[in-house]
């Protein structure tokens, strides 16, 4: 197993490169807590409402950044007030916010009712984010970028063809892909669902599939070649637990872990995240999460 790069930088220039960098989604997201689920054209009353930064790209980037000490967003919001609150909270926790644009259309808005098991149903306004462009931004051959498909495909697409280095898809929501972009992937990152309703993963080179409490996998070619176990833990909300398991598993896997332990670590960052109500929850730093080594012999 090679050595952790980038975790805990002991150079200035270490330090002043992102660990990751995400292209992505920004929302705001308007939870309404819930003792359950509404059934189609039920009112369920009773509900508490939260107002939280959220979308599956800022998640990703914030968790990158409080895991790694450093990442770096590109995307877009509304030139209006929650466009500022979102790049406040992102910047706050160390997100590099320079490639985020400010564009006329509202910053995007997700709609999330969460019972009190945690499960969830989540609607999303696009808004600004069908308007994030690469317009004047660069990849570098040593970053490694994390794309979602809450934004334009064509922007995704565009991601990963100016991508020198490491490019991973969070694959969600589920859409059919490419072809080109699932061979350009180095991984591929969805759940139980997402992975039965895109059969072109089959092919793909790396892909992480999660199943909840029974933990993730990892398939290259549609073949098993490592799996690790979930984590026993009270769920308060899983809206954010994916993003966080998607920074911390290609953080890991970039920073030399094997497969497994790669997973392992993914895994315990999730049941961290089901534990929070927000879905930009605090955490350690990733050696953290690490599983301890196997005792010799």
């Amino acid at each position: 197993m090679r050595t952790l790069r980038r975790l805990d930088p002991s150079s200035s220039e270490e330090s002043a490169r992102p660990a990751l960098t995400v292209v992505g989604s920004i929302n705001i997201d308007l939870t309404a807590v819930c003792e359950r689920l509404p059934a189609p054209g039920e009112t369920v009353g009773g509900a508490t409402l939260q107002r939280q930064p959220g979308g599956k790209g800022a998640n990703q980037a914030v968790a990158a950044a409080r895991l790694a000490g450093r990442s770096r967003m590109i995307g877009a919001v509304g030139d209006d007030p929650d466009g500022d609150v979102v790049l406040r909270s992102m910047a706050a926790t160390g997100v590099d916010v320079t490639g985020v644009g400010r564009v006329p259309s509202p910053t995007g808005t997700a709609l999330v009712a969460v019972d009190r098991h945690g499960e969830n149903q989540i609607a999303v306004c696009v808004g600004a984010n069908a308007e994030v462009s690469l317009d004047d931004v660069t990849f570098a051959a040593e970053d490694v970028v994390l794309c979602q498909l809450e934004i334009e495909l064509g922007a995704v697409r565009e991601t990963a063809r100016r991508t020198p280095g490491f490019f991973a898809l969070n694959a969600a929501p589920a859409v059919p892909l490419p072809g080109d972009l699932v061979d350009r992937c180095d991984l591929i990152i969805v759940n139980e669902t997402e992975y039965a309703l895109i059969p072109e993963l089959a092919d793909a080179k790396l892909v992480a599939v999660t199943y909840g409490a029974e933990g993730s996998a990892l398939y290259s070619h549609g073949r098993r070649v490592a799996s690790a176990p979930g984590n026993e833990v009270a769920v308060v909300s899983t809206v954010g637990a994916g993003d966080a398991f998607c920074a911390a598993l290609v953080l890991a896997l970039t920073s030399g872990l094997d497969h497994e332990t790669a997973l392992r670590a993914a895994n315990a960052v999730g049941a961290h995240a089901v534990g929070d109500s927000s879905a930009q929850p605090a955490f350690f730093p990733l050696a953290h999460y690490l599983p301890p080594p196997a005792a010799p012999g």
